[in-house]
């Protein structure tokens, strides 16, 4: 039988309560980290819940009225055709207003799955936010508001100005922010776009007369589902999602954008964006037309 001396038994003794002891606040940081998850989770959870409620909305509310005023119509007399105009133009802006909500929906869910790459072409610049500014012609008269776009790049007359990019990213990019500047600028007012080039980069801003952004909020307002007015949103027609999507999809591009604004001295908002280091393959117009030619990759 081997004999231990006292101090001998007191140092074992040590040593095994200092292996509980860090076995111990081993389990505790665990226990901790788990807590964190478990709390990002049932944050994560509510978020989705929130998202699904009010995205469900969206999408049936402008259904709804669809289905009613096409009804509506199908009833009208023939002496009072008159107020068919006025239902289609509902009807327009009904539709619309989907459109955009589901092509945000479907972007954020291809973010969301890292199903989103670049794909580039010759974009002609000014046809694109042409073409997103025409878009918006009908929101803009309901409220009497004018849209006044100036494209800034030296080129030859009647030449069109190509720049090496992703035509449908930009051109959701820019329908978020000119849908924004809509929303919160005042009856009557001016959104001022303007599209020019400086050190092989494209810029575009967008500048409204509305109701500005606090300096707190600019901090977060392009956190995914985050919004001015409430911390999580539905999809809408004003800062939210539209903004979240644009942080994700310039960050694919290699782009970034800023925002100047102040509570109640209007907002503009500045996106920047490289020119593409790709080859380009295709050539679009305005972002709708897309033509190939025979060196097309797949």
């Amino acid at each position: 039988m081997v004999r231990i001396t006292d101090e001998e038994l007191i140092e074992e003794l040590r040593i095994r309560m200092n292996e509980n002891l860090r076995s111990l606040n081993e389990l505790k940081l665990l226990t901790s980290e788990l807590k964190v998850v478990n709390k990002k989770l049932e944050e994560a959870e509510t978020l989705k819940s929130h998202f699904i409620s009010n995205i469900t909305n969206e999408i049936i509310n402008p259904f709804t009225s669809i289905l009613g005023l096409s009804k509506a119509i199908l009833s009208v007399e023939k002496e009072n055709w008159k107020k068919v105009i006025s239902m289609v133009v509902l009807i327009h802006s009904e539709a619309f207003a989907l459109d955009f909500q589901l092509k945000n929906i479907f972007a954020a869910a291809k973010i969301e799955a890292g199903d989103v790459f670049p794909e580039i072409g010759r974009v002609d610049i000014e046809g694109l936010v042409s073409s997103v500014i025409e878009s918006f012609q009908v929101e803009a008269k309901k409220r009497k508001i004018q849209f006044n776009f100036m494209f800034d790049e030296t080129r030859d007359e009647d030449s069109v100005f190509y720049f090496k990019t992703d035509a449908e990213k930009l051109k959701l990019i820019l329908s978020n922010l000119i849908c924004n500047s809509l929303k919160y600028s005042k009856d009557n007012g001016i959104v001022n776009v303007r599209a020019w080039t400086l050190n092989s980069e494209l810029l575009v801003s967008v500048q409204d007369n509305g109701i500005g952004i606090s300096q707190d909020y600019q901090k977060v307002i392009f956190d995914r589902f985050n919004r001015v007015e409430n911390t999580i949103t539905s999809v809408n027609r004003g800062h939210g999602l539209g903004l979240s999507i644009n942080k994700a999809l310039l960050d694919i591009l290699n782009g970034e954008i800023s925002l100047q604004s102040e509570n109640g001295n209007g907002a503009v908002f500045t996106i920047r964006i490289p020119e593409a280091d790709e080859e380009a393959y295709l050539t679009a117009s305005d972002g709708n037309e897309l033509f190939f030619d025979d060196k097309q990759v797949f």
